[in-house]
């Protein structure tokens, strides 16, 4: 005998049949962003729900009214997208945005399962207290809420820049494909752009011949006016270009214990990394004078676990003491030290004067100290173009460079290509490294990966079994039933 068909649930609107819908189809309604704000789609939730769909697929439809308005499943569409689902199941309400009585009201019905801040609580709480005047009601309440009573800076009139002109592609062109071709060492700055113009400079304005980018400061100038412009109107995306001089400060935080629990079953024993230097006879760190260096040499002290100090210039003492201390616990031999700086007065001195001070100061006999660049023989090979700025007469390294180089002329480690910084650490990395005790580590890791891997899956299934659930098969926002029944 066979089983009796499962009709669609039924609601106040008829039976709501589940169809295929094309994501083109599908608009969000304004009333939603309103209610419960915008849905970010990088936001860690929705990405963690797109790896669910990719997985197991969009396990509950949308629900959309009749001329395509999603009703319930926001997030789920944005993550469908994310994921790359170009459709999606639906089930379309036999009842139109624009006739509905109350569709804000109906909104806040299909979220009932959402879970939701005090703010959209209190957002629902308006909607439910005035329904027939939900929407002005709502709008009204944000408003109201939002008003900033401290006293506020009264902004003078509007300043419009310059819209980049024609005569400015090419320029423009030149720069996007830098950025392009540097793809793999994002976020860039204006000063590593600029030493990559210099290997086939463009016309700054193509109606002038006589404005070929060469390596001054009038040339940078412009080069940081295009770059801020062009970003402003999304030519080049915001976070291609960093100013990492000008740090900003974010607090890891959850909007509930949900999304905390997910991520913290997410990343369930994932955080593991081996000491691979553990085997290593003497102790090793990088120290870098810039810290526009930082995403360049970054992925390379990663492969090798090596600790790097970004010196900013002559270091500071704490940084040093914490070198120091941790070479004093690791109970190595000797410590050496991989210095990164430029080939100028201050530069050369600062590879020599920060092993001296670890040597003086924190009283480290056994310590050798590495050049790793820029040096004149990298200089001289790699045929760079000099900085835009001469060396400080007023420096007291001056003339000790001058004396040993025969010239003032310096040069900076942005003009080197990122994969040539790359290769010489690397390679300086490989000159001081137990090449083979470091590799038993690395087999050893892979064994304690296997093992943790074998672990975590035990761990999610007990989790599973006491109904916490498994975030490697489903997501929450993927399996939650809809209350369409009480519409």
């Amino acid at each position: 005998m066979s089983e009796p068909k499962k009709r669609a649930p039924k609601t106040k609107f008829g039976h709501v049949r589940v169809s295929t819908v094309s994501l083109l189809k599908i608009c969000p309604s304004p009333e939603n962003k309103e209610l419960y704000g915008p849905v970010d789609p990088d936001d860690p939730q929705i990405v963690e729900l797109a790896e669910s769909i990719k997985r197991v697929g969009l396990q509950e439809p949308l629900v959309v009214t009749s001329d395509g308005y999603i009703v319930s499943g926001h997030r789920r569409s944005v993550a469908a997208w994310r994921a790359g689902l170009r459709a999606v199941p639906c089930r379309r309400l036999k009842v139109s945005r624009e006739a509905h009585p109350n569709f804000v009201g109906l909104l806040r019905e299909c979220n009932q399962q959402r879970v939701k801040t005090r703010a959209e609580q209190l957002r629902e709480e308006v909607v439910s207290t005035n329904p027939e005047a939900a929407h002005q009601s709502l709008v009204e309440y944000r408003e109201e809420s939002s008003r900033v009573c401290a006293e506020t800076i009264e902004l003078r009139e509007a300043k419009t820049r310059c819209a980049i002109s024609d005569a400015k592609k090419p320029f423009l062109d030149a720069v996007i494909a830098i950025i392009k071709r540097l793809e793999d060492f994002w976020p860039l700055s204006d000063r590593q752009i600029h030493y990559q113009l210099l290997n086939d400079p463009p016309l700054i304005h193509a109606g002038k011949q006589d404005s070929r980018y060469q390596n001054d400061v009038r040339s940078y100038k412009a080069l940081s006016d295009l770059l801020t412009r062009a970003r402003h109107e999304r030519k080049i995306p915001y976070h291609v270009i960093a100013d990492a001089t000008r740090p900003v400060t974010l607090w890891n935080v959850c909007r509930d214990t949900a999304g905390y629990l997910a991520d913290q079953l997410h990343s369930l024993f994932r955080g593991y990394a081996r000491d691979l230097l553990q085997s290593q006879p003497n102790h090793i760190e990088i120290v870098a004078e810039k810290l526009t260096l930082a995403n360049i040499i970054r992925p390379i002290g990663s492969h090798y676990c090596m600790p790097i100090t970004i010196a900013r210039g002559f270091c500071s003492t704490t940084p040093k003491h914490a070198i120091a201390s941790r070479y004093r616990k690791s109970g190595k031999q000797r410590l050496v030290i991989l210095v990164i700086s430029d080939f100028d007065p201050d530069g050369d001195e600062i590879a020599h004067s920060f092993a001296r001070s670890l040597r003086d100061d924190f009283r480290i006999g056994k310590i050798d100290a590495v050049k790793v660049a820029l040096t004149q023989e990298q200089v001289e090979e790699c045929q760079l173009p000099p900085s835009m700025m001469k060396a400080k007469r007023d420096s007291s390294n001056y003339s000790r460079f001058v004396e040993r180089y025969g010239s003032d002329t310096i040069y900076e480690l942005e003009a080197l290509e990122p994969e040539t910084l790359q290769g010489l650490l690397r390679e300086a990395i490989l000159s001081v490294l137990d090449v083979d005790a470091f590799n038993a580590e690395l087999d050893a890791e892979k064994q304690d990966a296997l093992h943790l891997d074998t672990l975590r899956k035990r761990v999610l299934h007990i989790l599973r079994d006491s109904g916490i659930g498994d975030p490697e098969t489903q997501n929450a926002d993927n399996v939650l039933i809809l209350p369409v029944s009480n519409l």
